[in-house]
């Protein structure tokens, strides 16, 4: 059985160090990094836990950053690692954008709407994400609440199904669980509808008994085991899976082959 770790997070060896360290401040040290945030730290963690592949998903917060972090983004890529790319929101040519990301052979797009400062819902966004789709690319999105970002949250469960009945069809991939520290709104609003989640940074924040109920409405098939490294153990997050009372099946599906299939490796 593969495993694909779907949310990962690292830096360029120079930057890894400040970058961490500005993170962690960021969020008041709510989480502790469990690697120096290098791809070669990243790359020691999997080997240890026995992770496979894992996905980088760079977050771009201004537009100056575009180029560089997708072309960095791209050349770390091996046969373990798989990277997507990212775009700046507010630039001012989102197809120019997508396409350069598209140009160097990434498989998705890594949007987060508070990092990012936009409204998950917002028109211009709805067409960025269309033209992305349409270029086979997957969204993986921040979903829910940050800890760094005051409310009110731009990314939440009921903005999430409702830009689904806008969209074109195409992968889209909420994390956390479709929405960090809004679960009880995951379970009314978008449990079950034609969207992926992700595991990071979950099962220490809601319960085995809550994931399981979301499990059951919105299938195996649709929740792809991710970490959000460096800011979760991955080994642990993993231990969580394997001790569900679920069938082998379903923990194969989440721990990689779903993800193996929407990536095609």
């Amino acid at each position: 059985m593969m495993i694909i770790d779907i949310h990962a997070h690292v830096f360029p060896d120079k930057l890894a160090e400040k970058a961490i360290a500005e993170l962690a401040e960021c969020i008041d040290f709510t989480y502790h990094p469990v690697s120096d945030g290098t791809v070669s730290g990243l790359l020691k963690n999997m080997d240890e836990w026995g992770i496979d592949v894992s996905v980088l998903q760079p977050v771009v917060t201004k537009q100056s950053q575009f180029k560089k972090t997708n072309e960095w983004t791209a050349a770390v890529q091996t046969d373990r690692i798989i990277s997507f790319g990212g775009v700046y929101p507010h630039t001012d040519d989102y197809k120019r954008d997508i396409d350069f990301v598209v140009s160097l052979g990434l498989k998705g797009l890594k949007l987060h709407p508070e990092y990012q400062d936009f409204v998950l819902d917002d028109d211009h966004m709805l067409k960025l994400y269309d033209y992305a789709l349409s270029k086979g690319l997957i969204l993986f999105f921040h979903a829910g609440v940050d800890t760094a970002y005051p409310p009110p949250v731009k990314s939440t469960p009921r903005q999430f199904a409702g830009i689904l009945d806008q969209l074109r069809g195409g992968v889209i991939v909420a994390s956390h669980l479709g929405g960090y520290e809004q679960w009880d709104e995951v379970e009314t609003e978008l449990a079950g509808k034609d969207i992926f989640f992700d595991t990071a940074t979950g099962f220490e924040y809601f319960s085995k008994e809550q994931f399981l109920r979301i499990l059951e409405k919105h299938g195996a098939d649709k929740i792809l085991f991710g970490s959000d490294a460096p800011w979760s153990n991955a080994f642990t997050e993993m231990e969580h899976i394997n001790e569900l009372p679920i069938p082998v099946s379903d923990k194969a599906a989440i721990l990689g082959g779903t993800a193996r299939k929407l990536l095609i490796i």
